[in-house]
């Protein structure tokens, strides 16, 4: 079986098949302003006392879409993991709207009439005049400030990081492109929905990867061949776990940025037959919107999370069977049993995104408003266009009071798996 977040890696693959030694991965998901939620948990990460001054605990880092901008500033960091950490958060609370798009009039009525002329008169006089609803260029100049994406490079000649992956899709191909810079001899695969591809990675795979379909533009970059046009790399990335668990990873930490109590609260009133409660409002294009969104972003993880486990299972009755057998007979890929870490927010971020909605600059919350208002706890569309200091902050302060929860834990999943962490603690 081949899947994302699967034990096996069948295939062909050039190179080693697992890194020269166990290794954690850092699995950074899609979720456009969600993202400051995964730099919330980091931060407090970042704080331990057993990783103060310490390069990164995360030797593989893969990510796509917000998760590839987070993954690329841990990357670049990685010698100083604290500092980088706090440095990230930092990034995400002065970010402003304008940072990310032009909110401008002129841009946006611009840019509405020339999808209105293709609307209209494309088919006679020809259309393509309109990339993207929004204009995000000044996302590139934010990224070129405060991204010293050059430290990956240095990262890896210091044996601080072993991989960094991140995803983006291919918009001629419809694959899911993975972009490896790492040591040398590191894993490469090609199957029928991801291809992986070595690069020195700048800013500009950074933006590919988190160019959300319709809303931003298609970004080129040079592949093998000529240049090429790419988008999100959650649109075709529905296993997020199996690039780090490709480059070797044996264990993976991965945030999410969706409570599953809030999605399963959905699901239950979706399913709920008590006839004295109201019925569910027709949804507006832009419930549907957030819906379209979730589907890229939010849905894939906690699925490849469950395959993992299933596959855990597999090759755990699998490994014990074959101790039993007088010969063991070759795999050209061996299989693995992966253990896991999920973080995920405990507060819905669509209830937190409608209560900071007046903070949308007035143009975006116009066309915004001529899609409908959803229900409060379906207003995921805004929660991923926010991109606003204080909405960070609010996202950050809870992925920082979720990882304190779990702080123990994951103490013990990225340092004390040696003993090491448990004994500072008890003699404490």
């Amino acid at each position: 079986m081949d899947g994302g977040g699967s034990s096996v890696t069948k295939g062909k693959a050039s190179g080693p098949q697992t890194a020269p030694r166990p290794m954690t991965g850092l699995v950074l998901t899609a979720g456009g302003s969600r993202g400051a939620y995964q730099a919330g948990v980091l931060k407090r990460i970042g704080e331990l006392p057993s990783l103060r001054n310490k390069p990164s605990p995360f030797p593989i880092i893969a990510g796509a879409s917000a998760g590839a901008i987070n993954g690329a500033a841990i990357a670049s960091y990685a010698s100083n993991f604290g500092e980088g950490t706090a440095r990230l958060a930092q990034i995400w609370a002065q970010l402003s709207v304008t940072d990310v798009m032009r909110t401008d009039f002129r841009a946006l009525l611009g840019n509405a009439g020339r999808l209105t002329l293709d609307l209209a008169l494309g088919g006679m006089i020809g259309a393509g005049r309109v990339e993207s609803l929004f204009d995000s260029s000044p996302l590139r100049q934010f990224l070129a400030r405060h991204l010293p994406i050059a430290g990956i490079g240095e990262a890896i000649a210091r044996r601080h990081i072993y991989a960094v992956a991140i995803t983006a899709t291919g918009y001629h191909s419809g694959k899911a492109f993975t972009f490896i810079q790492g040591h040398r001899g590191h894993p490469m695969w090609n199957k029928s929905r991801r291809v992986a591809l070595k690069a020195t990675l700048g800013i500009d795979h950074v933006l590919a990867s988190s160019s959300i379909p319709l809303v931003f533009p298609p970004v080129a970059l040079k592949t093998t061949g000529p240049k090429a046009y790419f988008g999100d790399g959650a649109l075709r990335l529905v296993t997020p776990l199996s690039p780090a668990i490709r480059l070797g990873a044996d264990r993976l930490f991965a945030i999410g940025v969706r409570c599953q109590d809030a999605a399963d609260d959905l699901v239950r009133s979706e399913l709920s037959d008590d006839t004295g409660g109201a019925a569910l409002n027709r949804p507006p294009l832009s419930q549907i919107c957030g819906v379209f969104l979730n589907a890229i972003f939010l849905d894939h993880l906690n699925a490849d999370v469950d395959h993992l486990l299933r596959m855990n299972a597999l090759v755990a009755a699998y490994q014990a069977a074959q101790a039993r057998l007088p010969t063991s007979p070759q795999v050209s890929e061996p299989m693995r049993v992966i253990e896991p870490l999920v973080v995920s927010p405990s507060e819905d971020i669509a209830i937190i995104a409608k209560t900071m909605a007046h903070r949308m600059p007035r143009s975006i919350r116009y066309l915004m408003d001529g899609l409908g208002t959803p229900d409060a706890q379906s207003a995921d569309l805004m929660s991923y266009l926010l991109f606003d200091g204080a909405f960070s902050r609010e996202l950050i302060q809870l992925g920082y009071r979720d990882a304190q929860q779990r702080i123990d834990e994951i103490e013990d999943f990225l340092v004390a798996k040696s003993g090491a962490g448990r004994k500072r603690r008890a003699a404490a």
